[in-house]
């Protein structure tokens, strides 16, 4: 029952927190104040009151409709607060109390917000990736200390995030040369280089590899099939960054199973 009651707990804190992630999603794309103005109907401006805002259950009372005008609110407000909370309550059951169940909260979150704003403008803005990857660098940095005691466990931290997040920007700023080679047209934008750069800085060199053979994986395999079934041309502009968050999130919760296999297959003994 404990653990039933805290699980619910979890949820409902990484709703709150997918909550805020949708106005993260609409305002910094369009240069807004995260603060100001309160939350408020897009159509008629009306300030919405806070059981309006309750995460997922506000947008069910009210049918997805705003109180006041009837404007319809997108129901993708509710899918990422409630998709939040999954990821919440996943790692929190993988990691349970820990100070790394804080830390990859923070990176999640970091990563649902560049998913929808890459997904609305084909960007991924400087301020999230920047803010990113020194959360990255001073997760690595203060974990290892609190878990171990020893400081020259920070500074081991702190150099191999500094590693990964050079290799994770060297590594697409080649992939996006080469590619852009291969088909004439410029093949990615600069914020996926350092997308890259702040996953590197979370996850290590070697999470950073894994993160980008999987994205490059993923997205030869949708995008490849979105262009067979017609859905979108060869040169309809694809964002990568939501392929990169994917590929972060499985490195993230199966990384280390998904290595130790590759290592058992390929360097049997090593």
């Amino acid at each position: 029952m404990e653990w039933i009651i805290t699980g619910g707990l979890v949820w409902m804190l990484g709703a709150a927190v997918g909550s805020f992630l949708n106005v993260v999603i609409y305002r910094i794309p369009a240069g807004v104040s995260l603060l100001h103005p309160p939350s408020r109907c897009p159509k008629c401006y009306t300030g919405l009151k806070p059981y309006d805002n309750v995460p997922v259950l506000g947008w069910l009372w009210l049918r997805g409709k705003c109180r006041y005008c009837r404007a319809p609110i997108a129901a993708r407000y509710p899918l990422v607060e409630a998709f939040t909370a999954c990821l919440f309550l996943a790692t929190f059951l993988q990691w349970g109390t820990a100070w790394v169940t804080l830390a990859y909260w923070a990176l999640l979150s970091w990563l649902v917000a560049l998913t929808f704003i890459d997904l609305d403008t084909l960007t991924l803005p400087n301020p999230l990736t920047q803010s990113g990857l020194l959360l990255g660098l001073a997760t690595q940095t203060v974990i290892p200390v609190l878990m171990t005691g020893a400081w020259q466990a920070g500074i081991v931290g702190f150099m191999g995030g500094v590693v990964g997040a050079v290799l994770g920007i060297w590594l697409f700023d080649i992939i996006t040369l080469l590619a852009s080679l291969s088909m004439g047209q410029t093949a990615m934008g600069g914020g996926d280089a350092k997308l890259a750069a702040m996953l590197g800085a979370w996850l290590g060199w070697l999470g950073v590899l894994l993160s980008s053979f999987l994205a490059c994986l993923l997205g030869a395999i949708i995008g490849g099939g979105a262009m067979a079934l017609g859905w979108v041309s060869r040169r309809q502009p694809i964002p990568f960054g939501p392929f990169l968050a994917l590929g972060a999130a499985i490195t993230l919760f199966w990384g280390e199973a998904l290595i130790g296999s590759y290592r058992a297959l390929f360097f049997p003994g090593f």
